[in-house]
């Protein structure tokens, strides 16, 4: 048995339904409104510039829709600066979030580890403060090893794993060896699946989304990793069901439906299969839960 846990949706699985082809870009309030039609838990609102762009009169009236509706919210943003994640924590509190998604740029660790591990630690009375934790992403401008020493460095259960093991592929990290080193600091997870195609000519491959259950994506060994499932191929618990929250509260990371959807030929399309393929990963990710939940 394992503990329920959150299950939501973020921007990057609306992304057709605000890019500049649409038209009729979906607003964020639109996004929480489909979260909360499609039975989500969660709205992760990540890498929307326009957020940044609200004052506190319309951050306070997307906290209160989302609470109306039942929707926690969840912010996401890069870089990992201190003066950039206090205004981003700002709008989290702002918003009422307790989730704040980021992730280290390359350049943030180019003379070492040390540096960044000094920002964190800068922003951590912030987190403690508003109780906010932070979770940074994986993927392929920091290897992973480099990652977790950061979070270790920090030693604090308010910073861990954002955990999306499709980024790390193009770093020749394996999506399973990522998930396993990962598991126990994640805060955080990104489910989407993902594929290789061989491009015309066969000179070489596209790396790209792929609709839940078609790609390369071992949904079974990823949930089972995070949410502390036994595995059935070593018996062994792979992480603990749930993780200490600030002042001892118990907080299960949420799992966040992403796409990397390809244009479809034109946006009537690729809205339809973008939509299909949140009906269906939701679909896949509750059914896990269900069957476990005791």
């Amino acid at each position: 048995m394992t503990h329920p846990f959150p299950i939501g949706i973020g921007t990057y699985a609306l992304f057709w339904e605000f890019e500049g082809r649409n038209p009729e870009p979906l607003s964020i309030a639109g996004m929480i409104d489909r979260a909360a039609q499609l039975g989500c838990d969660v709205f992760q609102i990540c890498d929307d510039p326009r957020v940044e762009q609200l004052d506190a009169a319309e951050l306070r009236e997307l906290r209160e829709r989302a609470e109306i509706l039942g929707v926690e919210l969840e912010l996401g943003t890069r870089t990992i600066g201190r003066e950039h994640l206090y205004r981003f924590l700002d709008i989290a509190e702002a918003l009422g979030a307790r989730t704040l998604r980021s992730m280290i740029q390359s350049q943030e660790i180019a003379e070492g580890a040390e540096s960044a591990v000094e920002e964190l630690r800068a922003v951590l009375p912030r987190l403690e403060a508003l109780e906010i934790t932070l979770a940074l992403e994986t993927y392929e401008q920091v290897p992973t090893t480099t990652l977790l020493q950061v979070i270790e460095a920090v030693g604090s259960p308010l910073v861990g794993i954002c955990l999306d093991p499709a980024n790390c592929v193009s770093a020749l990290e394996h999506p399973k060896q990522v998930v396993e080193s990962c598991a126990r600091r994640t805060v955080n997870l990104h489910v989407k699946d993902f594929a290789f195609a061989r491009q015309e000519g066969w000179v070489g491959f596209t790396f790209s989304g792929a609709p839940l259950g078609d790609g390369l994506l071992d949904l079974e060994h990823e949930l089972a990793a995070v949410y502390g499932e036994v595995a059935p191929a070593t018996g062994r618990r792979a992480a603990p069901p749930h993780r200490e929250g600030p002042i001892g509260e118990h907080r299960t990371p949420s799992a966040i439906v992403e796409h990397w959807l390809p244009w479809q030929g034109d946006l009537q399309s690729t809205l339809t299969a973008e939509r299909a393929w949140t009906d269906r990963t939701l679909a896949a990710l509750r059914a896990w839960r269900d069957a476990r939940v005791g």
